[in-house]
């Protein structure tokens, strides 16, 4: 029977050290209770504790943090679905290199890693990590490309390459950036775990088929090694969709803990399009690293607007800063907006501002990241509360115009509002943000 984070605490030094990353046992031991966390984080746990909570404590995935400064965290889910609570750790999107490209291409490989960015509804979408392939002989060139990768990047690794002695000398080359290993076959991860550990790495395991990789994988956990990925072996789009399903159930719901680890997938069809299937797919699917073959903007502008989507917690919009905007250059009669500060609100209401070519105030208060009517219904968006914040953000002393322009959807509350603003006259704007331009034109020009 699972225990509770009442019953774990009672288990627990009652230090409140924070050492484990939280503020209090009884805080950490919820995060046992939830799963979200190991006891091993606990530096003073006692033999007893380990004996009663042991491997019940871990989570049915394990998180594995890559990067120098452990920032990359993969796996760690709790969930079989997004609605039933929230995915935590999206996929990493990484781009292959192969020691056999030509240097130009290369470079620009280097170069698309560390410049790409994609801003979306105020997020900063960026590429996670670089893979580095051998497929020359030359031992040397790989190893040198590896470094220059990490290098330049400043982004964990994957390194892929036949040779496990290849391998070795590459994972201490960039020794202290928490990149993974690829084990060519069963035979090479049984040598380097070790690699992989002594260097601060992880290591990503393979197999002919699943049963022989679950045994690989219990293997080497019982080794006590446990900074794990799985590389499955499908055979096609269905059968990957299948053993990833299987996999994520099997961890989540029988406890199989040679499943509960995060997964690396290379997707290289020859196909643009079938490549972006397969990404789709690995996202939507649990994946934990995915490799794409080459740069393609649009693909990766789509998978990454995929992968926001997939793991934006549903009870907690994307949300902008409360404050009052400029958009454009505004001056202290120019017209004043307001709206909510649900991100994709507020970028499509500033949007059309600044198409119609009107410099302006656009007045944001906090709405919690609600939209317009939801806001509204919630209390969050009324005449009162707006009127509260452009007065505590001192927009009164700012512009000399007294005139506000509200969203059509909320007309109902134009009253109230022009009652707690005092000498302010309010407009009703129109429903939808795309007709902004015509309301312009013809109230405020």
């Amino acid at each position: 029977m699972a225990l509770t984070g009442l019953q774990i605490q009672k288990l627990l030094p009652a230090t409140n050290c924070k050492e484990c990353g939280s503020n209090t046992c009884l805080a950490f031991a919820m995060k046992l209770a939830a799963k979200k966390a190991e006891l091993a984080q606990c530096p003073y746990a006692s033999e007893e504790a380990k004996r009663v909570l042991g491997a019940a404590s871990e989570p049915p995935v394990r998180c594995i943090e890559l990067g120098p400064e452990r920032e990359l965290k993969l796996g760690g889910e709790v969930v079989l679905y997004r609605h039933e609570k929230t995915f935590v750790h999206q996929t990493a999107l990484a781009l292959n290199l192969n020691d056999t490209d030509a240097p130009e291409s290369i470079e620009g490989t280097l170069k698309t890693v560390s410049e790409y960015l994609l801003e979306r509804v105020g997020q900063k979408l960026r590429l996670d990590m670089v893979a580095v392939t051998q497929k020359g002989p030359d031992a040397k060139a790989f190893v040198a490309l590896a470094g220059q990768a990490q290098s330049r990047t400043k982004r964990p690794l994957v390194l892929r390459s036949p040779d496990a002695g290849a391998l070795a000398t590459a994972a201490a080359a960039v020794k202290g950036s928490r990149s993974v290993l690829c084990a060519p076959s069963p035979e090479a991860a049984a040598q380097l775990w070790r690699v992989a550990r002594e260097n601060g790495h992880a290591l990503a395991l393979t197999a002919p088929d699943l049963n022989q990789l679950v045994a690989l994988a219990a293997e080497i956990k019982a080794q006590g090694f446990n900074d794990l990925f799985l590389q499955f072996t499908p055979f096609s789009l269905a059968e990957q969709f299948q053993t990833n399903s299987i996999a994520r159930r099997a961890a989540l719901k029988d406890g199989c803990k040679p499943l509960g680890y995060p997964t690396l997938r290379f997707v290289d069809t020859g196909n643009l399009l079938d490549d972006t299937i397969e990404a789709t797919s690995e996202i939507t699917k649990y994946g934990g690293i995915c490799v794409l073959p080459h740069f393609d903007a649009a693909q990766v502008a789509s998978l990454m607007t995929l992968r926001l989507n997939l793991y934006t917690d549903p009870q907690k919009p994307i949300q902008v800063e409360p404050k009052v905007y400029a958009i454009g250059e505004p001056k202290p009669d120019s017209p004043i907006f307001v709206t909510t500060n649900f991100s994709l609100t507020y970028f499509i209401v500033s949007g059309e501002i600044e198409n119609c070519g009107l410099s302006s105030w656009l007045v944001v208060p906090e709405c919690e990241g609600m939209s317009v009517l939801t806001a509204w219904a919630a209390g969050k968006f009324s005449g009162a509360t707006i009127a509260k914040f452009i007065k505590e953000a001192g927009l009164e002393q700012q512009v000399s115009r007294r005139e506000l322009v509200i969203p059509g959807y909320v007309a109902q509350i134009s009253g109230e509002l022009e009652e707690n603003l005092p000498g302010w006259k309010v407009l009703v704007g129109p429903q939808e943000a795309g007709d902004l331009e015509s309301f312009v034109k013809s109230r405020l020009q």
